[in-house]
């Protein structure tokens, strides 16, 4: 009898150990085919009770400036970027694990009444970098590959969702530099109808040996494609790890933040946003640290390359993530064409900084200035009560921001004066 146990034991163990190391079925080409996967079921995310709450309690300490105000769009568990539909029906919010939610305000009161799993017929990893292209097509940014969604704010609605390869799996960075660390892919349609993909560097500076790779496939750094996937070229240089990106509206030039290197201290070197007039600019990483701060690994070699300094330098290790421009009409027209952008916080600095909504005015000429906009997410115990990643507009001119910590969407509106 007790070998019988023991050797029953053994098989469910086995049998057990199989089912988990068992692959999790690939439905994208059956998607891709327009067939069924029989999946049926969301994940719906509650909206109401306890926990939505206590982020608006949080909300009350946030100071913004007079005549506008912030109030709890959706809870959305780990929101991290945010794709809103070009129709106005749903708000895509990507995450740094294997979610990606819809977000529906169906009513049209500026608050979510549904959050489910987009496509939960599929299988993500770090789908972080939702973005549409003007004419409906939501692209998707995972760590090591890209899906276009046609039609996505309408297939949504099931759980099976027409989706097709533009990068497939293990082509957007080779798989020997897949990496857990910087790998939070963010995209955008420019104003050429191509599709802008950021490729942070996995290390704190990026080692010489690794600099020819890395700058054949736009690792730490930026490149587009058409929207097919083809036409393959790396158009930005020299950054560390950027996630956040969008284009003036007016000149088109491309604007991006970009996380500066740890453990140089408090205060340097400075985060920056940066401005982009040309294709295959260089922005100085490895051999500058941020700003004009040079890394210690690099100091003292001659910078190979003609480097372009940042439009702004921002407070050091604040983590400057997602931005946009504001185009919308409810705001004071000294927003016109600003750039709104999220600071995600601090954890290699003594006192913590950022977490909080930065504005950024340009000029005519491209000299930018930036100020707080949005702050308060950090009390007086120096905790973090939320840590904003992403900024995106909405169709009647009030803005987003996502939050990964509180797991929440914020709306933020203009009032009056």
């Amino acid at each position: 009898m007790k070998t019988f146990l023991l050797a029953s034991i053994g098989l469910l163990a086995a049998t057990s150990l199989a089912a988990a190391q068992a692959p999790v079925p690939d439905n994208l080409e059956k998607l891709s085919n327009f067939q069924s996967t029989g999946t049926t079921e969301f994940t719906f995310v509650e909206q109401s009770g306890a926990y939505a709450d206590g982020i608006r309690e949080t909300l009350k300490r946030i100071k913004l400036p007079a005549g506008f105000k912030i109030d709890l769009y959706a809870v959305v568990p780990d929101a991290r970027h945010m794709a809103v539909g070009p129709q106005g029906i749903v708000t895509f919010v990507g995450t740094r694990k294997d979610k990606v939610w819809a977000v529906t305000d169906r009513n049209k009161d500026r608050v979510a009444d549904e959050v489910k799993d987009f496509a939960p017929s599929l299988k993500f990893a770090i789908p972080n970098g939702p973005c549409f292209s003007k004419d409906g097509f939501l692209y998707i940014a995972e760590q090591n590959r890209v899906l276009v969604y046609p039609a996505a704010e309408f297939f949504y609605e099931s759980p099976d969702v027409a989706a097709f390869n533009v990068v497939k799996q293990g082509d957007l960075v080779p798989a020997t530099e897949e990496s857990y660390n910087h790998t939070a892919r963010v995209c955008k349609i420019g104003p050429d109808g191509k599709l802008y993909i950021s490729l942070g560097q996995p290390f704190n500076v990026a080692p010489a040996e690794k600099l020819d790779l890395y700058n054949e496939h736009g690792i730490g750094g930026m490149i587009r494609i058409n929207t097919d996937g083809t036409g393959r070229e790396v158009y930005t240089y020299g950054i560390r790890n950027s996630v956040g990106h969008d284009f003036h509206p007016e000149t088109g030039e491309l604007w991006f933040t970009d996380n500066q290197v740890d453990g140089m201290g408090d205060d340097i070197p400075p985060g920056e946003i940066n401005r982009q007039t040309a294709a295959g600019q260089h922005f100085g990483h490895p051999w500058y640290g941020g700003g004009s701060v040079r890394t210690t690994e690099y100091a003292g070699q001659e910078v190979p390359v003609e480097v372009v300094m940042p439009a702004v330098e921002t407070v050091a290790h604040a983590a400057d993530l997602g931005m946009a421009f504001y185009t919308g009409r409810q705001f004071p027209e000294k927003y016109k064409n600003a750039i709104f952008s999220a600071q995600h916080g601090s954890w290699n600095r003594t006192e913590p900084v950022g977490a909080r909504v930065m504005v950024t005015f340009v000029d005519g000429e491209g000299n930018a200035t930036t100020e707080a906009f949005a702050e308060g997410w950090i009390d007086e115990n120096g905790e973090y009560l939320g840590r904003p990643v992403d900024v995106a507009q909405l169709r009647d001119g009030s803005i987003l921001v996502s939050d990964d910590l509180a797991g929440a969407l914020y709306r933020i509106s203009y009032e009056g004066n």
